[in-house]
């Protein structure tokens, strides 16, 4: 008997979906969403319903905003007015999207992006509106963190390469100095004007080792300290630098953790900070200098941006002096920027502060309001070293003359002839060039060359080499231009090279050399 097929059943039709639940679904989103109602003869559009986000959003109830225009959300009235002209002109089914400013009762703003689709009649003519609402605020924060990083890495790069420039105009300056001041020591009004060359031409360097600081090519010495104790050492400094414009306040925390910082550099830190305190203060003016320990967990570490976990230390230094407005904290930590009077400020004081706490591995935050006093925090991480002690002093050498043979390689042809100039006249014998090739074709000097004087390149590696197997006792001395530059080299004896850093006074660099000639 044959079989008749069996029919395969028919698909469930999906039941019809209810208005309510339609919207329950609404108002379950997580995005803010609204209904408006177009009318013809009454321009604009109404809000019909709002769902909790939107009203969480704008800090109103649905009763508020029912039966209100749209443009009430809206900061820019502008948004809403050409809608309906935008939407008659939009493709179908392509909803319009853009973003602005939201406003709350309290007249607050808040960012956000949209939405807009349109809801048509059968001839075609806008009827309703229905929108979304996404709040962007810290979307646009992490944009704006991003941009102000991108800017200031563009600033580091140049005042690095400025500072690298200018290191060689001051090497020249200062060291003509100490080369002239043997010659008029018998005059006291020459003298008196060479030193005042000189004492500009320090504080220039000066200059130039904070915008180092900034781009992060200054040498950093770090080393493990106790941030207590070298507040203790600087704080009768720090009084002295306040006087009597106000009152300075120390609140150290006990047993205060270790960090890895260079001394030296973190001291200007607590003298800029301090000296920016002192020149916001008013009457009764007081800076507060505090130090304590935050423990940062895994749920403050949510983004990208945040504080990664684990302990920091925190150095605080409070004002209650004038404040400043957000377009300054914009621009706080940037080089040149200063709300001085010309003559008053170099604009340098915070883009050091900034470098060398990015150097420390920290990071540094600011709160400020106009007439009520700025707050500068700067986290740093911990250290479980030991707290590292002082180098015992250096005696003197009691001779800088010699007769060695000495390299020098120089790209600076002031620079290059000033160095010789000195080396010569202290009884050396200098073979010096712009580069190690145009050494090479020089003659060969009578003696074996002893020390080297050169920025440490691939080409200076080379050709050291090449230097040691004529003579087994050479010497280095590397005129460092970056961090990465003052590391040790590997074909020579850590005792037979040292390092220094421009711009340097010829002083210290005879005294160097002769040191390393005489190990």
């Amino acid at each position: 008997m044959k079989k008749t097929p069996q029919q395969s059943p028919s698909p469930r039709r999906p039941a019809a979906v209810s208005a309510t639940l339609l919207a329950s679904a609404l108002r379950a989103q997580s995005e803010g969403v609204l209904l408006a109602e177009h009318t013809g003869d009454r321009p604009g559009l109404t809000i019909l319903f709002a769902n909790a986000s939107l009203c969480a959003l704008v800090e109103r109830t649905a009763a508020d905003l029912v039966g209100q225009p749209l443009r009430l959300l809206h900061a820019d009235k502008a948004d809403v007015s050409r809608l309906p002209r935008r939407l008659a002109r939009a493709r179908p089914g392509e909803p319009l999207t853009g973003d602005g400013f939201l406003l709350r009762p309290d007249g607050t703003t808040l960012n956000a992006a949209w939405t807009f689709a349109p809801l048509s009649d059968s001839e075609g003519r806008l009827t309703h509106l229905v929108a979304t609402y996404r709040d962007q605020t810290e979307r646009r924060r992490l944009q704006e963190t991003l941009v102000h990083a991108q800017r200031l890495d563009a600033v580091e790069r140049l005042a690095g390469g400025v500072a690298h420039d200018f290191n060689n105009l001051l090497s020249v300056i200062n060291g003509y100095c100490e080369m002239l001041a043997a010659h008029v020591a018998a005059n006291p009004q020459a003298m008196r004007e060479v030193s005042e060359i000189h004492a500009a031409g320090r504080k220039a360097a000066g200059l130039t080792q904070q915008l180092l600081a900034f781009s992060r090519r200054q040498p950093f010495n770090a080393c493990t300290i106790n941030l207590n104790s070298l507040i203790r050492e600087n704080a009768e400094i720090l009084q002295r630098l306040v006087g009597d414009t106000g009152q300075l306040v120390f609140e150290l925390a006990d047993d205060l953790p270790n960090t890895r910082t260079d001394p030296a550099q973190f001291q200007q830190v607590l003298l800029n900070l301090v000296l920016n305190a002192r020149d916001a203060l008013r009457d009764r003016g007081r800076i507060v200098v505090s130090t304590a320990t935050r423990d940062i967990t895994q749920e403050q570490h949510r983004r990208i941006t945040d504080t990664p976990p684990g302990q920091r230390i925190i150095l605080t230094v409070t004002d209650n002096g004038m404040g400043m407005d957000a377009e300054t904290q914009r621009h706080l930590f940037e080089p040149f920027f200063t709300t001085k009077p010309e003559g008053k400020g170099t604009g340098l004081g915070l883009a050091l502060v900034y470098g060398v706490v990015q150097q420390s591995g920290g990071e540094i935050a600011v709160r400020s309001a106009l007439l009520v006093g700025s707050t500068f925090e700067i986290l740093l991480p911990t250290s479980a070293g030991a707290a590292a002690t002082p180098p015992p002093a250096v005696a003197p050498l009691p001779s800088l003359r010699g007769s060695e043979t000495v390299a020098l390689v120089e790209e600076d042809d002031v620079v290059c002839k000033m160095v010789a100039g000195m080396l010569t006249a202290d009884g050396y014998r200098v073979a010096s060039a712009r580069s190690f090739a145009e050494l090479a074709r020089q003659p060969a000097p009578p003696r074996p060359v002893q020390l080297l004087i050169a920025v440490l390149t691939p080409e200076a590696g080379r050709s050291g080499r090449q230097l040691l197997k004529r003579n087994p006792a050479l010497r280095l001395l590397c005129i460092a231009e970056s961090e990465k530059s003052k590391s040790a080299v590997s074909w020579l004896a850590p005792e037979h090279q040292a390092h220094l850093t421009k711009p340097y006074a010829l002083s210290e660099l005879l005294r160097t050399a002769r040191k390393l000639l005489d190990t």
